[in-house]
């Protein structure tokens, strides 16, 4: 058995972004990957990046199979380059396995010439998530079930798609399919459609992407899927409580992902886990088990690879800086829904600021108003920010038009260092700009 100063298993943002760091430090880092296809973590070879360059491709009117083909080199460049980042330092080995502890600092490591076995002073849990596929009879025997990954490994473009979940990746990929043609049908067991959104936006988002063909089935409840030679259809009462079918060539399940702990061999550990399947943290990232820490979508909580890598900058301030840099640093996360046009929240929605009872001012411009949204010839959307009516500090923004991706990055640095909306709205912007919008939304 041999005794690994830092032992990371998972090859993904935070844990591939600490490891070379460490190298840099001369520290030894052991990287554990299960899969040599996913070197740089999920983000790059199955989630955010090709998920979006998919996406823009449909933007653009391009062929589905060319754009499969364009992502399937992309990922592969990209998961070259992460591999040969950290494989070419002096002090790190990537070692292709499957890892499971057998005590609270033991790793075996199933590879291909056997199980090696390994003492790891620090261990770095950073496995990820997995999908998760509803108990639905004959769901998960269907011949035409995708995941979110193998619905970017499609080698023909599924004429009739059927969606089961409305939440933010199924919408994503409701709108790419249908720009690339598909006949898409949206199934989700709520009756309010993106629930967390205020209504005024959740109506007009739904408005559009029903302009691009996409049907909607909400507050229905799935009886059964059932296979045919070239189709599958799905059973299902409405909420009207009706019986009825839908046929597609294809099925997606969006119905999120849980942290991915299944096969790690917890249970010969001290590490506790929630009922979730997530570790359990501190606000260190600290487990409950001395030098054993967890990184990522693996510790449950928000799924973006940002945050991933945030998670890199707590346990560096940890280990390396003064440990004040922890969650509870964390505050007003952005985060943009890919459809079309780009959806954008930071912050409070009106909703949730009713809620909670605290004061607010509503600030909204319609999309069209903007000079660059014309000269775009997209005009969809509309911009909504909350403003404290004393302090004219920012409680939230959802923006919901072209390039909303970008201005979200401004409104909540805006939050987060305090800088009032009047800041914003007297600022001098570049013309035809998305972000001038800004002067009239605050005003």
């Amino acid at each position: 058995m041999q005794k690994i100063k830092n032992i990371i298993i998972g090859f993904g943002k935070g844990g591939k972004t600490l490891a070379k760091f460490l190298a840099q430090r001369d520290e030894e880092v052991l990287v554990i990957e299960k899969s040599n296809q996913m070197y740089g973590g999920t983000c790059i070879n199955i989630a955010c990046l090709p998920s979006k360059r998919l996406i823009i491709e449909a933007a653009n009117g391009l062929d589905f199979i060319d754009a499969i083909g364009g992502k399937n080199e992309m990922t592969s460049l990209l998961r070259s380059k992460n591999y040969h980042m950290l494989a070419d330092e002096k002090t790190v080995t990537v070692l292709d396995g499957e890892a499971k502890f057998v005590d609270d600092h033991i790793i075996e490591v199933k590879t291909a010439n056997g199980i090696e076995k390994y003492e790891g002073e620090r261990i770095f849990i950073n496995t990820g998530a997995v999908p998760v596929i509803l108990p639905i009879p004959g769901l998960k025997e269907s011949k035409f079930l995708l995941d979110s990954t193998a619905a970017m490994e499609q080698t023909s473009l599924p004429k009739n798609l059927i969606i089961i979940g409305a939440g933010y990746i199924g919408l994503e990929f409701a709108a790419m399919f249908a720009k690339y043609g598909s006949n898409v049908t949206v199934l989700d067991h709520n009756s309010d459609f993106i629930p967390r959104e205020d209504e005024d936006i959740s109506k007009v988002v739904k408005k559009d992407l029903e302009e691009l063909g996409i049907k909607f089935e909400l507050g229905i409840e799935i009886e059964k899927v059932e296979d045919t030679d070239d189709h599958a259809t799905i059973v299902y009462k409405n909420s009207a409580g009706e019986k009825k079918q839908v046929d597609g060539d294809r099925i997606l399940a969006a119905t999120g992902r849980r942290p991915n702990t299944e096969n790690l061999g917890l249970e010969n550990t001290n590490i506790k886990v929630n009922k979730w399947d997530a570790i359990e943290v501190n606000k260190h990232l600290e487990t409950n088990v001395h030098n054993v820490w967890a990184i990522g979508d693996v510790k449950g909580g928000l799924q973006f690879t940002y945050i991933s890598l945030d998670d890199f900058r707590i346990i560096k301030s940890q280990l390396f800086g003064n440990g004040q840099y922890t969650l509870e640093s964390r505050k007003n996360i952005p985060y943009s829904v890919f459809i079309d046009p780009a959806l954008s929240e930071v912050g409070l929605t009106e909703k949730e600021a009713k809620k909670h009872g605290i004061e607010y001012e509503v600030h909204k411009l319609p999309v069209a108003a903007i000079p660059k949204a014309q000269v775009a010839k997209d005009t969809r959307g509309v911009f909504k920010a909350l403003v404290d009516p004393q302090t004219k500090q920012i409680l939230g923004a959802t923006l919901y038009g072209i390039e909303s991706y970008e201005l979200i990055n401004t409104i909540s640095l805006a939050i987060n260092q305090k800088i009032p909306a009047t800041v914003l709205r007297d600022q001098i912007y570049t013309h035809p700009t998305m972000s001038e919008a800004f002067n009239d939304l605050f005003k």
